[in-house]
């Protein structure tokens, strides 16, 4: 059976059919409470008692000032993320999208053009980022981050297996360009420095890459360039769909322990986590950039 309980202030009017002892012997047989539609709301309530109905009502004092609800926040902080990130693609990509297109990469994903050089300049800089995030979990003593250990999510070594059949193939593989190594250096300062900036680049890259338009681009170049050959980078342990739900859960519960400073301060990072990795997209579609 499920308990409720209330702590309230108590104020009753003058009157002789209201005393103390009427009201210990007062049964209430139901409880409403009464607040503004969708709103909600902060302390000092006016309590009221109706002896003849023997019903408790709970009324918001006037004058309250509502808490702000925020883009998807019912539903968890993953979904208030995944509401801020959907609105920084570009129009041209999602029907979410709140952005103007601005860079190559804001093209629809099935009008770019695909060569196996930039290519594998995308796969060498995703190697380093990923590396740089698994090495963050594997090795710090944050204890919100134990919870991402060994995700089935994790990308390094199996892009470290695709990068050696290139190689096999007769492809010499490049260098990360230097805005690579920079965001390498990024995460592993706001790892140590600020988690709430950090856990919102782990989710982005994470789903960005996990969800529909990462594995769109993993089929266009398998279909383009790779005559169909379908890499370990877009290959998963397990179902991808519970994997991801999985790691909901625990960003979940992640930042039920933040206040909502913190989390809107995460949820702010967002823009930077986009540029970010837009710079990753670029050497995909403009090896030259």
């Amino acid at each position: 059976m499920t308990t409720v309980r209330f702590t309230v202030t108590f104020r009753f009017p003058a009157s002789p059919r209201l005393d103390c002892e009427s009201y210990a012997g007062l049964k209430a047989r139901t409880a409403r409470v009464s607040y503004p539609l969708t709103i909600a709301t902060r302390r000092h309530h006016l309590v009221q008692i109706a002896n003849e109905d023997r019903t408790l009502v709970v009324r918001a004092a006037a004058g309250e000032i509502p808490n702000k609800r925020y883009p998807g926040e019912p539903k968890g902080f993953v979904e208030e993320m995944r509401s801020v990130a959907m609105k920084m693609h570009p129009r041209t990509q999602s029907k979410e999208g709140k952005r103007e297109s601005t860079a190559p990469q804001d093209s629809p994903v099935a009008t770019w053009e695909f060569t196996v050089e930039g290519y594998l300049k995308f796969l060498v800089e995703n190697k380093l980022v990923f590396d740089t995030l698994e090495g963050i979990i594997h090795d710090s003593t944050v204890p919100t981050y134990a919870a991402f250990k060994n995700t089935g999510l994790e990308r390094a070594n199996n892009l470290a297996k695709d990068l050696e059949w290139f190689k096999e193939q007769g492809y010499e593989l490049p260098e990360p360009k230097a805005h690579c190594k920079t965001y390498s250096l990024y995460l592993k300062d706001i790892a140590e420095n600020d988690p709430p900036a950090f856990i919102c680049h782990f989710y982005n890259i994470y789903f960005g890459h996990s969800a529909g338009g990462g594995r769109m681009i993993g089929s266009k170049v398998s279909e383009r360039i790779l005559d169909n050959k379908k890499l370990e980078f877009y290959k998963w342990d397990g179902d991808i769909s519970e994997l991801l739900t999985n790691l909901s859960e625990e960003l979940n519960k992640v930042s039920e322990l933040w206040t909502r400073e913190e989390k809107n301060h995460c949820l702010e990072e967002t823009e930077k986590a986009f540029k970010c990795y837009g710079h990753l997209l670029r050497s995909l579609v403009s090896p030259d950039l």
